[in-house]
């Protein structure tokens, strides 16, 4: 269970910090409101905080599956928004390494 929760925080924080730091680049709004897109961090830490604190619960208090369900996690989050909010091909190169991540987080939550 803490997994579930872990993986629904770092996605939730995963997917709001593509949009916050690529939305920048994207869209005028963002860079006409710096200061308001800077203060999205607040809340973006704590859920990466929460995120961070139930895969550590999950992990049987190690910190190292943490950062590697989180990082895959972010792979794939970024790989998937890049193709739907930006229209970025899947390469080869590109399916390889999404196929690692998800071969990294299954390693991480299920041996």
């Amino acid at each position: 269970m803490n997994y579930i929760i872990g993986i629904s925080y770092g996605l939730i924080a995963q997917i709001l910090t593509f949009i916050q730091i690529q939305g920048y680049v994207k869209y005028q709004t963002f860079k006409d409101h710096t200061w308001l897109v800077l203060l999205m961090g607040l809340p973006l830490s704590w859920l990466y905080m929460q995120s961070t604190k139930y895969l550590v619960l999950a992990g049987e208090g190690e910190i190292w599956p943490s950062r590697l369900v989180g990082f895959g996690v972010g792979i794939i989050v970024f790989t998937t928004m890049a193709y739907f909010l930006f229209g970025e091909p899947i390469t080869m190169k590109t399916a390889i390494s999404l196929l690692l991540a998800i071969t990294i987080v299954c390693i991480q939550v299920f041996m």
